[in-house]
């Protein structure tokens, strides 16, 4: 009878400690691996590699182009104001625009001028209805953290990262704790 129940135990025992062992080996965090930031050599590299590229030459074509000097130019009317993430007084001047040949389900924009330049801001229909208060010719007070160049819209594209009406603020952007 002993030699039965040390047979029936002796298995449990090795399954036991097989699956704890498995267990155990599940639950290790993996490893992350964390890679440094390139070098400046190696940027530099990288973008030589994608202005090689076709969407690199279309972007170069663009940027030599009277549209992209404009886009370019309007952004360093602001650029003091973006670094510094302060105050732009800003007048709506459209709450629908959207890009010729673009799809209806596509991004909607907010145009606004800042010191008689076009600017556009892109936000998606979640953030829009916290804007749908915004009509033409409000005056509206902007704090943004950046912008950004695109060879397919007509104006620099603001980040509207803080949008304040009449002293009141309408659309604050909540960003991640701790990067991305």
């Amino acid at each position: 009878m002993k030699k039965i129940i040390y047979a029936l135990i002796l298995p449990l025992v090795v399954v036991s400690g097989l699956v704890f062992a498995n267990h155990e080996t599940k639950n290790e965090a993996p490893k992350k691996s964390t890679s440094k930031p390139l070098s400046a050599a190696e940027r530099n590299a990288a973008l030589k590699k994608w202005e090689a590229t076709p969407d690199g030459i279309k972007y170069k074509k663009w940027e030599a182009s009277a549209e992209g000097k404009k886009v370019h130019a309007s952004a360093d009317k602001i650029r003091k104001y973006v670094k510094a993430f302060t105050n732009m007084e800003a007048v709506v001047t459209s709450v629908t625009f959207q890009r010729a040949n673009a799809k209806s389900s596509g991004p909607k924009w907010l145009l606004v001028r800042i010191n008689d330049e076009e600017y556009m801001m892109q936000y998606s229909l979640k953030d829009l209805q916290q804007l749908n208060s915004l009509k033409v010719n409000d005056k509206i007070i902007i704090r943004s953290h950046s912008v950004g160049y695109s060879p397919n819209h007509p104006y620099l594209i603001v980040s509207g990262d803080y949008i304040e009406l009449n002293n009141k603020v309408i659309y604050k952007r909540v960003f991640n704790k701790g990067g991305c």
